[in-house]
């Protein structure tokens, strides 16, 4: 038997204590995959929710009201302010209104300049954009679907005819049925040119969104509310951070539980092993060997667990995320600390009973009963 298969094998000929280590090291895996997917499944969804495409924040009325976004809408001229602040690189007005389109009584639509679509996170995936100021609509895919429709197509928008020459996909759930067409035509429809409800804010290369945004908070403050996806962020870190730092603190002690398991398995086998560690001694085999030997047993274990508790894990949050509605996201470095964990616990858990191991002298060893 080669040295590689004797340290995959000795760990297991205490199958008890050994399914014992193993599950005490997989519940804290399991914590760390799982938890590690679930707080990265909402970083995911909040920056959805917050984060407009391809703007680094977006700018809303200072007051509520009943309008898509909760706020009033605020004057077209906000759209030139903005771009002079220092730091802005573009800036695009969004018109949101609930109004009846086709047969729906209300529904959401939403105009903007055909160039500011990419802020709005849309990805045309048939047909076109719009053109400014034209009678044309890019619908949802989801909505394309619910309502059979095609580009090409014609739909009624407050009585007047849209064709629809679009169809387009977003990361963000809350337009995913609206209807887009030019911020003029919304304007004009709702009698209205000189209102929006929005403005989505690009900043220059090599600026902070954040500091433009505390920029523009500093010189219009009153007036407008900064929605930032940055400062938002800050304040998400803080809850995860507070998530993290509690399945850190579940999992580390499931880890130290799972890590005296491993420590008492391989006491165990070494106290019953004492004939055959002796033996081994005798015909030649080094301190280092041995001392190797009960490490790599004890890693064997470790792995085996962390490989274990990585799939539950996974398995768990694809199975329950989607009850709550949060799509879990598992990242490399989650498994990196899960296997990283299980690796240190393996050394850590083996080297004491190792220590046990190499300290026997071979005489006595031998006389073990």
């Amino acid at each position: 038997m080669s040295f590689l298969k004797f340290i995959l094998k000795n760990p297991f000929r205490r199958k008890n204590s050994a399914i014992l280590a193993i599950f005490g090291i997989c519940i804290g895996i399991i914590v760390i995959v799982a938890l590690g997917g679930i707080t990265s499944g909402l970083v995911s969804t909040f920056e959805d929710t917050i984060h407009a495409g391809g703007a680094d924040f977006s700018i809303s009325g200072k007051e509520t009201g009943n309008s898509a976004y909760g706020t009033n809408t605020i004057s077209a001229n906000w759209t030139n302010i903005i771009a002079n602040v220092s730091g802005v690189e573009e800036v695009y007005p969004i018109y949101v209104v609930l109004t009846s389109i086709g047969d729906d009584y209300m529904n959401t639509l939403i105009g903007i300049n055909p160039n500011g679509t990419s802020m709005a996170d849309l990805g045309i995936v048939e047909g076109r954009i719009f053109t400014d100021n034209a009678s044309e609509v890019i619908i949802g895919k989801v909505y394309a679907k619910d309502k059979n429709l095609s580009v090409g197509d014609s739909i009624k928008i407050k009585g007047e005819n849209f064709k629809v020459v679009g169809i387009y996909e977003t990361g963000n759930s809350n337009m995913a049925g609206a209807v887009f067409t030019s911020i003029t035509k919304v304007g004009d429809l709702m009698d209205d040119k000189d209102s929006i409800s929005n403005l989505y804010v690009k900043v220059k290369k090599g600026e902070d969104p954040k500091t433009v945004a505390d920029r523009i908070d500093k010189l219009y403050g009153e007036n407008i509310t900064t929605v930032s996806s940055v400062m938002e962020m800050q304040q998400m870190a803080t809850m995860l951070n507070s998530l993290q730092a509690a399945s850190w603190g579940i999992s580390l002690l499931a880890i130290v539980v799972g890590g005296l398991g491993i420590i008492n398995t391989m006491l165990m086998s070494v106290f019953e092993r004492t004939r055959e560690i002796g033996v081994l001694k005798a015909v030649g085999w080094s301190n280092r060997k041995i001392l190797t030997m009960i490490v790599g047993e004890s890693l064997v274990i470790t792995i085996l667990s962390a490989i274990i508790g990585s799939v539950i894990g996974v398995a768990a949050c694809l199975l329950l995320c989607p009850m709550i509605g949060l799509t879990p996201v598992f990242n490399v470095e989650t498994f990196v600390q899960a296997f990283g964990i299980a690796i240190i616990v393996g050394i850590i858990g083996g080297l004491y009973p190792a220590s046990k191991a190499v300290k026997l002298p071979p005489t006595e060893a031998l006389r073990y009963e």
